[in-house]
């Protein structure tokens, strides 16, 4: 586990509530009702007619510049001609499925331990909330052997595999979007050391379940968020990720067949100086059930985070400069005010 993961371990409170056996449940609980909440109740309609993030082709010889501008006017875009094999993609899909369709008692043999990164369980933020949210999810830092082989003691290699591959894959995505971003930041990519140590970054690929809902208007998937992250890559085939813009409010966001959905962290925001958005996100249930997918990337623990001084990014910085271990800390503390108490 590295350091961004044992950062995480102790910055949240020490107990997740364990996820309900979604199967057997007929009415929607009181504990996970969030109509009450009515500033951010999921089954009122956002989407604005024809706005949406910007879909990219990274083929497209254009494509840096597109990537920028979507990073600075929205935080987030959909990416086609990323290379990640389809049937990968498929396979990824199909194992999270056969994952969360296993009998709750055994699923809770990979439970995470209290604090803990990786396993079984809730979505991190769940503490955060006085409502639980609607969802499972798997988590793997690092090999996913340990966890997986409590789920399935003599039948974990082909799932080990898959994961194994596609964590490869998106790093090395991920490690392409951001030298060109960088790029634009006069950030020289060849002199970031934990950018060419390929064990230097910190990655978590989340697998994520969003069971079908008996009461999806007054039930929420995922609650409102940022990523404490450099750069997330979501799979997603079916529509439920909803992101916030300025000016238009939540924007359902409409899968393309095949593309990923990048956004932008609060790492990215904070070394831009915040010209480029972390964006606020959140996801809906329906009655179907739904999966996805999202691999969080971010610097090394040690790492101090600082933002880029030029005319494009303003010559004054807005952040302090913050170690990635001691943001991570932070948020853990107090959440969505985390970039608040950096701001100068």
């Amino acid at each position: 586990m590295g350091a961004l993961a044992e950062a995480y371990k102790h910055s949240l409170l020490d107990k997740q509530p364990i996820p309900l056996d979604y199967g057997s449940v007929r009415t929607l609980p009181e504990s996970h009702i969030w109509l009450d909440q009515s500033d951010e109740s999921p089954y009122v309609a956002h989407s604005t007619g024809p706005i949406s993030p910007p879909v990219i082709d990274l083929m497209d010889p254009d494509a840096p510049r597109l990537i920028i501008q979507a990073c600075e006017t929205w935080g987030v875009f959909q990416l086609i001609g990323h290379g990640i094999p389809t049937k990968l993609m498929e396979d990824v899909e199909s194992e999270a499925e056969k994952l969360f369709g296993l009998p709750v008692d055994q699923k809770l043999k990979a439970l995470r331990s209290p604090g803990g990164g990786a396993g079984y369980g809730l979505p991190h933020i769940s503490p955060f909330f006085n409502k639980h949210m609607w969802h499972e999810g798997f988590t793997i830092m690092g090999s996913p052997i340990y966890h997986t082989r409590q789920l399935w003691p003599q039948a974990y290699q082909g799932f080990c595999e898959t994961m194994v591959d596609y964590q490869n894959q998106l790093k090395a995505l991920t490690e392409q979007l951001i030298r060109i971003i960088f790029k634009s930041l006069n950030i020289n990519s060849e002199e970031v050391d934990w950018l060419k140590d390929s064990q230097g970054s910190s990655t978590a690929l989340q697998l994520n379940s969003y069971p079908a809902c008996p009461d999806p208007t007054r039930a929420m998937g995922l609650a409102p968020h940022t990523d404490t992250s450099l750069i997330t890559i979501l799979q997603s085939k079916t529509s439920g990720l909803q992101v916030f813009k300025e000016g238009a409010g939540w924007i359902l966001v409409q899968p393309i067949p095949g593309a990923l959905i990048v956004n932008v962290g609060d790492f990215l925001h904070i070394l831009s100086n915040g010209v480029f958005t972390t964006v606020r996100h959140r996801v809906v249930v329906t009655h179907i059930q739904r999966f996805s997918a999202a691999h969080f990337y971010a610097p090394p623990g040690d790492v101090i985070v600082s933002p880029v001084m030029s005319k494009d990014f303003g010559e004054v910085p807005r952040y302090r400069s913050v170690s990635v271990k001691g943001y991570v800390e932070t948020k853990g503390k107090h959440f969505e005010k985390a970039l608040s108490l950096i701001k100068k």
